[in-house]
């Protein structure tokens, strides 16, 4: 698979359609993110992991490439490694005007190991710009199953315990490839008293799962990445499910569909969110 991704970026350098590649690189024996901007760095330095899977290492590349675009001094194309999570998140900053003028990022595709889909219960586990690995179904959304056959009273018993051992890192907001405010929410006395630690249960992950709302594109990094083992991709896989059922929106769909609450009108905590 490095072979194939690598041969592939080389081929979109040598001809100009790329200035660099956004992909993973193994430094002293820990994978990073890293901007490839030759060919022989790509040689030398481009890897999924030690055990070359596309599982060992999984951070926020939508992120990291809003980033880099915000902070490009041109309008320079790159390359970017996505899963099909990285995907639908490059779909839906697109949806919000995030990523500037089309044909900025050109995509590189690999798709998830049999094992990480399961664990991530991913809905599609490889993008739609595929180049290399080998495509496995999606899974089943059992979790969120799992918590709906609960009586009410019993789930607000469960997600009470699972937000009391909240420490209030930001570490999901943090990670979030499609957290992009300039403002957030969570860091408002209006809402969410800043001073708490731990933060007031429940309005601290009740305000962030209702910001997610439309927007949330079932990457699981925010479980993933929390010290306190909170199910937070359960909740907002339910709020993604209710905006479908009660909009038809999906988030993370390619098309020009807005978000239902991408709502006109002046926001000063969005970036060009409302054009």
């Amino acid at each position: 698979m490095i072979e194939k991704v690598k041969e592939h970026v080389k081929s979109l350098m040598a001809s100009g359609k790329i200035s660099g590649f956004l992909g993973l690189k193994n430094e002293n024996g820990v994978v990073i993110p890293f901007l490839f901007q030759t060919e022989e760095e790509l040689e030398n330095g481009f890897s999924l992991g030690d055990t070359e899977t596309p599982g060992a290492a999984r951070y926020p590349m939508a992120k990291l490439a809003l980033h880099l675009i915000q902070n490009s001094t041109d309008d320079s194309p790159y390359g970017i490694l996505v899963r099909g999570c990285d995907e639908r998140a490059l779909n839906e900053l697109s949806r919000w005007n995030q990523l500037g003028s089309p044909g900025r990022l050109v995509k590189v595709g690999i798709a998830c190991q049999e094992e990480l889909a399961k664990n991530h219960e991913c809905r599609k586990p490889f993008p739609d710009e595929f180049v290399a690995g080998e495509k496995v179904s999606p899974e089943a959304n059992n979790s969120v199953q799992e918590v709906l056959t609960k009586d009410l009273d019993s789930r607000l018993a469960y997600w009470s315990a699972e937000f009391d051992r909240c420490i209030k890192c930001y570490g999901c907001r943090d990670i979030c490839p499609v957290c992009f405010c300039n403002v957030c929410t969570l860091e408002e006395d209006a809402l969410i008293k800043t001073g708490d630690l731990p933060p007031e249960n429940p309005m601290f992950h009740l305000t962030r799962a209702i910001h997610m709302a439309g927007r949330c594109i079932d990457c699981n990094l925010c479980t993933e990445v929390c010290p306190a083992h909170i199910p937070l991709r359960t909740l907002y896989k339910r709020v993604a499910e209710i905006i479908t059922d009660e909009f038809g929106y999906i988030t993370g769909e390619p098309g020009e569909g807005k978000s239902p609450l991408n709502i006109l009108g002046p926001d000063p905590g969005h970036t060009a969110a409302n054009d």
